[in-house]
């Protein structure tokens, strides 16, 4: 079975990168101290804090492996090197609401590097299905938690 790629922009890979040496080299070390000092407490068995720093290596050591996983299956795309009249994958995108009027601008990012309080939203999110293949002047329909809503694009960017 092939892996799947999971795409992501340049920062979101920087941004798993971070994160993986943190575990690896602030994190690690500093359980592996906390259990040393557990162990030296005498007996195993009813050492709370021995099993607490336990605990936290196996969900430390969980991190490493889905982030060292992300990284190996990471398709790294370069938003400023695409181009097109259609949205895909790191477009950035101005819309506007049908009917309210309101103008949004979303980033079209990977799952792990999503968040839309930054104006950045899943490629797997229902608003970025929604506008994938659509060009400037389009309307998407978006079924979103507070039911139906019709966007117009305005803008589509690669930066």
């Amino acid at each position: 079975m092939a892996m799947e790629k999971v795409p992501m922009t340049i920062e979101g890979y920087k941004t798993l990168e971070e994160e993986l040496h943190r575990l690896k080299s602030v994190e690690r070390p500093r359980i592996i101290q906390l259990i040393s000092e557990a162990r030296a407490h005498g007996d195993l068995s009813e050492n709370a804090e021995y099993h607490a720093a336990k605990e936290a290596q196996g969900l430390n050591e969980g991190k490493v492996a889905e982030l060292e996983d992300k990284i190996s299956r990471a398709e790294v795309i370069d938003p400023s090197k695409l181009s097109g009249d259609t949205v895909k994958f790191g477009a950035t995108v101005t819309l506007e609401d049908e009917d309210s009027g309101d103008k949004v601008k979303y980033k079209i990012v990977g799952d792990s590097e999503a968040n839309v309080r930054d104006g950045k939203v899943s490629i797997s999110s229902p608003i970025a299905r929604a506008l994938i293949g659509k060009s400037k002047g389009d309307s998407a329909e978006v079924t979103t938690p507070r039911g139906s809503r019709s966007y117009e694009i305005l803008k589509i960017e690669y930066k």
